[in-house]
This record gives C-alpha cells, sequence and structure tokens, in this order.
C-alpha cells in the first residue's frame, strides 16, 4: 500500500502501489484526467484482489507523486480551440510510462483498465503494445473523434479553470464536479470524495496542479483522434460506459467498441462519471468477466 518508485526516462519517475499476491494474474488500473493512484475505490482494489488479481496502479504525469512534465501547459482560449501544444507529452508517452512500470516489475503481460482519459491511455497501450495487453477494459473512455464522447457545455464551463489556490478550495471543487457528473442511478459518496481530494491534495502538485491538468488536456488534444490505431487491438475488450455521462458523452463508448473488433459494449443505465459505491460490484464483474475471456484464448 505504500508509494514506490520506477525508473520511466533519463529525467521522470513514476509512482506506483501495488496489492496482492505478485504471482497471481497481473492487473493495470490507469486513472483519469486529474486523478492520482488513489482515487481506484479500495472496494473494487479488494474485490479484484478476491478475484485472484495482482492490481498494479501508478500516477499519471503530472498527478500524484509521478514526476511532473516542465513543458508550459497550454492557455485556456488553446484549449477551447482544440489547438494542444506541440511541445507536450501525448497519450503515447503516458502509455510509455505503463509499460515501463510493467517492465519494472517484471510483468510480460497484463489485463489493463482505464477510465476516462485512463480508458485512452489503456487503449493506446493495447494497440501499440499487444503482446503485453492480456485483456482491455476502458470505461466511460472515448476515440479521441471529435464528434463524438463530447462534454456537455455545463461541464466545460466548470472545467474550464481546473486549478484551485489552496487546500479547502480543491477539495470543495473536487466534490462539487464530482456531485455535477454523478449519475442519476449511482449517487456518490460525498465524503469519500472529500477524503480522496485531500489526500490527493496532500501528495501531489497543489497549487500547480491546474497546470498539470491543463498538460493532461493537451495530451488528449495531441494524440487526435485514434479510431484507426483502434482496429490494431486484438485483446478481449469490453466497452463500459454510463448513460448520463456528461463530461465523456455515450457516444464516445459506442464509437469506442465500433472501432475495435469484438469488442463487448455495456450501457449501465443511470451511471454517470464516477465508479459510485453502487456500480463498483457490476464494473468488477465485467472486468473478470472479460479476463475471463483472454485465459480462454479469446481475441488471440
Amino acid at each position: 500500500m505504500n508509494d514506490q518508485f520506477c525508473r520511466a526516462g533519463v529525467d521522470r519517475e513514476v509512482c506506483y502501489r501495488t496489492d496482492g499476491d505478485p504471482s497471481a494474474a497481473p492487473l493495470l488500473l490507469i486513472a483519469g484526467l486529474t486523478l492520482d493512484l488513489t482515487s481506484w475505490p479500495q472496494d473494487m482494489i479488494d474485490s479484484l484482489v478476491a478475484q485472484g488479481f495482482y492490481v498494479i496502479r501508478f500516477d499519471n504525469r503530472d498527478v500524484g507523486r509521478t514526476s511532473p512534465a516542465t513543458t508550459p501547459p497550454p492557455g485556456l482560449l488553446r484549449r477551447a480551440l482544440r489547438r494542444h501544444r506541440g511541445d507536450g507529452y501525448d497519450l503515447a508517452d503516458m502509455a510509455g510510462d505503463a509499460i515501463a512500470l510493467l517492465d519494472h516489475l517484471g510483468v510480460e503481460r497484463a489485463h489493463v483498465v482505464g477510465m476516462s482519459m485512463g480508458g485512452m491511455i489503456a487503449q493506446t497501450i493495447a494497440a501499440r503494445h499487444p503482446a503485453r495487453t492480456a485483456s482491455l477494459t476502458t470505461i466511460f473512455s472515448t476515440t479521441g473523434a471529435e464528434r463524438v464522447g463530447r462534454p456537455a457545455v455545463s461541464t466545460q464551463l466548470r472545467m474550464a479553470n481546473p486549478g484551485a489556490r489552496n487546500r479547502a478550495k480543491f477539495i470543495d471543487k473536487h466534490v462539487k464536479l464530482m456531485i455535477h457528473l454523478a449519475g442519476t442511478g449511482y449517487p456518490i459518496d460525498k465524503a469519500g470524495a472529500a477524503r480522496y481530494a485531500a489526500g490527493a491534495w496532500d501528495r501531489g502538485l497543489r497549487e500547480a496542479a491546474g497546470d498539470g491538468v491543463a498538460r493532461q488536456i493537451n495530451a488528449i488534444l495531441k494524440s487526435g483522434d485514434r479510431t484507426a490505431e483502434l482496429r490494431n487491438v486484438t485483446a478481449p475488450t469490453m466497452v463500459i460506459h454510463g448513460d448520463r455521462d456528461l463530461i465523456v458523452a455515450p457516444s464516445g463508448g459506442a464509437a469506442t467498441a465500433a472501432a475495435i473488433h469484438g469488442a463487448r459494449h455495456v450501457t449501465i443505465a443511470g451511471m454517470g462519471h464516477d465508479i459510485a459505491p453502487g456500480v463498483i460490484g457490476r464494473i468488477v464483474d465485467l472486468i473478470v468477466r472479460n479476463a475471463a475471456e483472454s485465459a480462454a484464448g479469446v481475441g488471440e
């Protein structure tokens, strides 16, 4: 449960944690935009361990305790116009950090699970590193195509300024955003969201977090439409999306499933853009089912 570190390049360290028996089937969790490795619900991690997985999770670039980037963040106008900075990293670079972590742990092949931006990184791993991907599960994510998965205007306005000047404002902003993104059928754990935000501030970049989020958004924009690349995915794939998602519209999940040969697409009624307590069991069951197809040789 303690933070550990591995080298992922000349000047970058990746912070990670592991749970479960290292001899069990490796499962890599990749968090979404703004979120660090502690954003995965502990009940979900415990359930995956109980199902026989060695769970690996890590901080993406510019969140948590992984080394931040040094390139300038894109400005608000550039983000609004969807114009990326060319000097920033992209999703393939972030996928490379994950591969470096698997190399460090001696993991040849893992079940790869990502939510939101983490789903995009997971898709990139599966497309570019098929030999390292036992199965792919993408949760409320999208392909990068401009016409699908677009956030609601109300969400875009809330996300316009991702920074916070102090810990209390950071916590308040996170809880309000998660309430906004919650589905009608699976309300968020407000106290849990506040605890997560407090911990993320304490172990993260604090006042610099806004710049980091902007650089992560730039990575998504720089990577563009990945639909053609997703046709290279051969691992058994499960695409999970809620029908009440205000930041990645359900069309993003449908497009992802359409782009990946043989992908299963499951829409969870009432789920928003949050792995709320009431939906954890369903998501774990879907991950386990998809991993079982990999063990049976589906997609190979």
